[in-house]
């Protein structure tokens, strides 16, 4: 890190048990909130309409699971910055001066929603930008912040994939509590993402949905968040490897327009622990690596 050292130092954090006490990994990509001074200096609208992107106080709610056993992966810049839960360039041309590398993926339908790798707009709609960026500043935030966060959690699901033989990573998100579109039906306290069924062994995704159920949540499946890059890229149940993704509805712990802590956060936060040790009372030997049939 040379580019950001100060403001974005250290870019992420890991918090490692000394003990694991299961191959599962809480990491949570979209909570952070330091905010570069460039940043908001190029920016058009201001700080509180910048943060309605922001997972807020996910890596909190999850913070205190590294005491318990199981190690947790925190952002620390803004998503509205970077987004490490797209393709490494996933870039929209009209943001940029200049001609963006060959291998930019610039017709995604995150680019096409103004939501790739370098975002053009807020969760909300808004344009971010005054001006055009430069195609160097964008690669220099992907080669600065995006692949040091992907390198260092590659390396952390690897090392319990061989000390586990499989791993868990746990993907935590909040959506705001009414969408876009009016049309949309009322969100649950809970959505659960895996890939239609392909980024984690079934069980796993039930597991989640039985234990937040009894925990008094209401749950969904897939709808309207099924998992981003983050659950796609390192979810192979059949390497025993597998990624759920969580999206919690804000209005369970937080104050939306406040952007407060509610009086249920403290009871979300041990909600998190109690699943936690759900999922690792799941017997390791359900959950792979699994041989193929013979033929």
């Amino acid at each position: 890190m040379t580019l950001f050292d100060g403001e974005l130092s250290p870019p992420f954090e890991i918090l490692e048990p000394a003990v694991w006490r299961a191959p599962i990994i809480f990491n949570s990509p979209h909570s952070g909130s330091v905010y570069p001074d460039e940043f908001l200096s190029a920016s058009r609208i201001d700080l509180p309409a910048l943060r309605r992107s922001e997972d807020s106080f996910m890596d909190e709610l999850i913070g205190g699971l590294s005491d318990h056993g199981f190690p947790t992966v925190r952002v620390n810049f803004p998503r509205s910055y970077v987004d490490v839960n797209r393709e490494p360039y996933e870039l929209d041309p009209r943001m940029f001066s200049g001609r963006l590398p060959s291998f930019a993926n610039t017709r995604s339908m995150r680019v096409a929603g103004g939501l790739g790798t370098i975002p053009r707009v807020v969760g909300d709609g808004q344009e971010i930008y005054r001006e055009r960026l430069s195609v160097d500043d964008a690669l220099a935030r992907i080669e600065a912040l995006y692949k040091p966060y992907h390198r260092a959690l590659r390396r952390l699901i690897n090392k319990a994939h061989q000390a586990f033989g499989t791993v868990v990573v746990v993907d935590c998100h909040s959506m705001p509590s009414i969408g876009v579109s009016r049309d949309e039906p009322r969100r649950p306290d809970v959505v659960i993402g895996d890939r239609y069924g392909t980024s984690c062994a079934p069980l796993l995704a039930d597991m989640v949905e039985e234990t937040m159920r009894r925990l008094g949540y209401s749950v969904g499946r897939n709808k309207p968040y099924a998992g981003g890059f983050i659950t796609e890229h390192y979810g192979n149940p059949a390497s025993g490897l597998h990624t759920v993704q969580l999206e919690l509805n804000r209005a369970i712990y937080m104050d939306e327009r406040r952007r407060e802590r509610s009086a249920r956060f403290a009871q979300v936060m041990s909600d998190f622990a109690i699943l936690a040790e759900a999922l690792a009372a799941v017997p390791l030997d359900d959950l792979g690596p699994f041989q193929a049939a013979a033929e």
